[in-house]
């Protein structure tokens, strides 16, 4: 099994989605062992943002469609993913690779991979929530992974900016849920 671990979060060792992305990692690898696992930090070595000379360069799609599992960080800034994120993304929504226009519409290409994603968000953003309507994290990586044909799961850490006691209750709430992953 191959792992695609991808880190966005600009906190480093602070980082919540990154500190959840380990826990999901070491849980992985500790079920299957031989695993072997990728990892890129899109903030230390990050992808140049898309062009159309960039297009001609797959190795991130490569990389992508090689995994089996893709667990990703990813905390929410300005209510939405980090740009390095969808720098990565850009390279990996590829219309014919990942997904392809049929007459029936968009048909996902890439539904045979399981792909986590941590999400690290400052405040509560919940249905029902007076900033629910401000929530572009979950809601767009669910649509981008859909539309390839991938039902991501998600373990969140919400409320982290709302004080220390709130940040660590958080952060043991989420690495408790990573051990459900590793199922």
């Amino acid at each position: 099994m191959t792992i695609l671990q991808l880190d966005s979060s600009i906190t480093g060792e602070n980082s919540v989605s990154r500190q959840l992305t380990r826990s999901i990692v070491e849980r992985l690898v500790a079920t299957a062992p031989g695993t072997e696992v990728i990892h890129r930090d899109l903030v230390a070595d990050p992808i140049d943002h898309l062009t159309l000379g960039a297009l001609a360069d797959s190795s991130v799609l490569d990389e992508f469609l090689a995994a089996d599992t893709v667990v990703i960080g990813a905390p929410m800034y300005n209510f939405t993913v980090p740009t390095q994120l969808k720098a990565w993304l850009d390279r990996v929504l590829v219309a014919g690779k990942t997904f392809r226009y049929t007459e029936n519409g968009p048909e996902g290409l890439a539904g045979d991979k399981r792909v986590i994603i941590a999400l690290a968000r400052g405040g509560f953003y919940e249905v029902g929530s007076p900033a629910s309507a401000l929530e572009h994290l979950e809601t767009y990586l669910r649509g981008v992974f859909g539309f390839i044909g991938i039902t991501p799961e998600f373990v969140a850490a919400d409320g982290i900016a709302m004080g220390p006691e709130q940040r660590e209750a958080s952060l043991a709430s989420a690495l408790d849920d990573t051990v459900r992953l590793a199922a």
